[in-house]
């Protein structure tokens, strides 16, 4: 079985890009208590996400399901037990018994406290940013239905919802650097807390470091593939990749001046 992160790049970096939903392995003890088909727990999972890593010089990379352990919900959470957690979805064919919650729970634990070992050293130099990148669904009628109204679906939606103020410098620069990209030709429809805030890593990050660490929690809309097939097109993929890398110069700035 793989590991079930990743830290690689350049330690010294002040953006951090991180893909905590864009793994879909699970540990065998728990395929064999789960409901979900693999096409079914492919189409929740943000694939393809770790790719978007590259746009930072320092990147972490999950490769467990967030059907196993939901690195972006507290603790508590991080394990889904009823439909209402995952999208009224029946993830379970029968409860895990606890031994098998805690050896998910440790992979939270574990993640938790290798992130904060490298942040904290991070944090001690100056501030830094972190790229929490995810994607959604906007095609949930089903395959070849229609795409949700870009009215309430961004091509990428920018979560600040924990974030101090002191950081509104940061989002702001981050934002219209992200806008004025084209990929495919086109700018990219840019927009802040539509359909998502951010969750427990952006809020974890707030919490710890409060004066130093600034997160972002980007939500990419699937055009880049499709969410029913899980089919990728690697041209629009790197395009938003390459928009992402280009914005990071006036993070970078934008951080200073803040700090």
């Amino acid at each position: 079985m793989s590991s079930p992160f990743g830290f690689s790049g350049d330690p010294s970096s002040r953006v951090v890009a991180t893909a905590i939903h864009a793994g879909h392995d699970v540990r065998p003890e728990v395929a064999a208590l789960l409901a979900l088909d693999d096409a079914t727990r492919l189409r929740e999972e943000d694939p393809f996400t770790d790719r978007m890593t590259s746009c930072a010089d320092f990147r972490v990379t999950v490769w467990r399901s967030r059907f196993e352990v939901d690195l972006n919900r507290s603790r508590k959470e991080a394990v889904y037990r009823d439909p209402g957690d995952a999208w009224s979805l029946t993830v379970w064919r029968t409860d895990p018994p606890p031994d098998v919650v805690q050896r998910s729970l440790e992979i939270h634990d574990s993640f938790y406290e290798e992130l904060g070992s490298h942040l904290d050293q991070l944090s001690d130099s100056g501030p830094f940013v972190v790229l929490d990148i995810h994607s959604y669904n906007h095609r949930r009628g089903g395959p070849g239905s229609k795409a949700a109204a870009q009215v309430g679906n961004p091509d990428v939606n920018v979560g600040t919802g924990s974030m101090p103020a002191t950081w509104r410098p940061v989002a702001n620069a981050f934002i219209a650097a992200l806008a004025q990209q084209r990929p495919g030709g086109r700018p990219l429809d840019v927009r802040e807390n539509v359909r998502f805030k951010g969750r427990h890593l952006a809020r974890w990050v707030h919490e710890r470091y409060p004066k130093t660490g600034c997160a972002l929690a980007l939500e990419f809309k699937k055009t880049f593939m499709d969410e029913w097939t899980g089919e990728v097109d690697v041209d629009h993929l790197d395009s938003l990749t390459s928009a992402l890398r280009n914005a990071v110069p006036s993070v970078l700035d934008s951080l200073e001046r803040a700090a």
